[in-house]
């Protein structure tokens, strides 16, 4: 089995004590922290902006963080985001007006570029994008508020993504998002997954970080 990453998505976690969260998460066997990043335009909720990310940088806070944009507007945020730390920036193709100059303006600053993809967003886009791509990621449930069940038709489009990928012969990491949890995660990742971003299954779980976080891998490690 190619070796599968997990991603805090910190939209669920207690922002009273962010950087403790985030610490656990990290020491629990966490990859990656996810920032879901809302304006209250692109999709009915505000979150945060790149001052989080900032201060987390300058609390000693280095593990890869990637930046989901659901805002309107997005290059200047992506320039603020990846000034001050972002290893990697995803974007929607609805939030920009000239998408293939907002994906070559993260890449002109050596940053990872993504794609995500609404439940309803057409494949189509992927034709003339993937060559410029390290991310696409798919969106399980409608974005905008944490908490939802993941869609079940999503994985009809992960395998075709995943298909996409592979005969582009090209290294992208599908990524998906969204009611992910222990009970559907095998077949998120036997769908064709590579990172799997869990919000509410780990910051709004009773059991142990270190525990859930264990058994997501041994369910991962199951796989042939």
């Amino acid at each position: 089995m190619e070796n599968k990453l997990i991603a805090a998505s910190i939209l669920s976690a207690n922002f009273t004590c962010l950087g403790k969260e985030i610490n656990n998460a990290l020491k629990a066997g966490v990859d990656i922290i996810h920032f879901d990043v809302m304006d209250n335009h692109y999709v009915p909720n505000l979150t945060i902006g790149p001052l989080v990310l900032k201060s987390l940088r300058e609390n000693n806070i280095k593990c890869r963080i990637d930046i989901h944009l659901m805002t309107k507007k997005i290059d200047n945020l992506i320039i603020n985001f990846i000034k001050l730390g972002a290893n990697s920036i995803i974007i929607h193709p609805e939030s920009s007006n000239h998408l293939d100059r907002s994906i070559s303006l993260i890449k002109s600053y050596g940053c990872k570029a993504g794609l995500a993809l609404n439940p309803s967003t057409s494949l189509n886009y992927l034709d003339y994008l993937i060559h410029k791509l390290d991310i696409i990621l798919v969106m399980s449930v409608n974005p905008g508020f944490e908490g939802q069940k993941f869609l079940n038709y999503i994985y009809k489009k992960i395998i075709q993504i995943r298909k996409i990928i592979n005969k582009k012969k090209k290294k992208i990491l599908l990524e998906v998002d969204g009611g992910i949890n222990i009970n559907n995660i095998k077949k998120i990742a036997i769908s064709g997954a590579d990172v799997f971003i869990i919000g509410s299954a780990l910051f709004k779980n009773k059991l142990s970080y270190n525990k859930i976080i264990k058994d997501i891998r041994l369910k991962l490690n199951k796989i042939c």
